[in-house]
């Protein structure tokens, strides 16, 4: 199964910003829908409520991502990209 990963314009700024390559990021959605999936993979995801309802957040070291999955049409969409002190505000 093929998915679809779109990224959001403030996450794409901050991806050029910082020189992180995309391809690091969808390894890191590889991973998450593995975890999904059943299997034991070391990935560091969390269901996010409040604000973020519906949105999952990804930790790895310093940087978070907050993603929204669509089961149904297999398409991630990355809403943003950040460290740990400013992806909430």
């Amino acid at each position: 199964m093929n998915w679809r990963v779109d990224f959001s314009a403030d996450s794409l700024k901050f991806l050029i910003r910082n020189k992180i390559d995309e391809i690091f990021i969808v390894e890191k959605i590889k991973f998450a829908l593995r975890k999904f999936q059943g299997e034991n993979v070391n990935v560091n995801i969390k269901k996010l409520g409040g604000e973020w309802d519906g949105f999952y957040r990804i930790r790895f070291g310093k940087l978070r991502i907050i993603l929204e999955f669509q089961f149904e049409f297999c398409r991630v969409y990355i809403e943003k990209i950040d460290w740990r002190g400013n992806i909430y505000k």
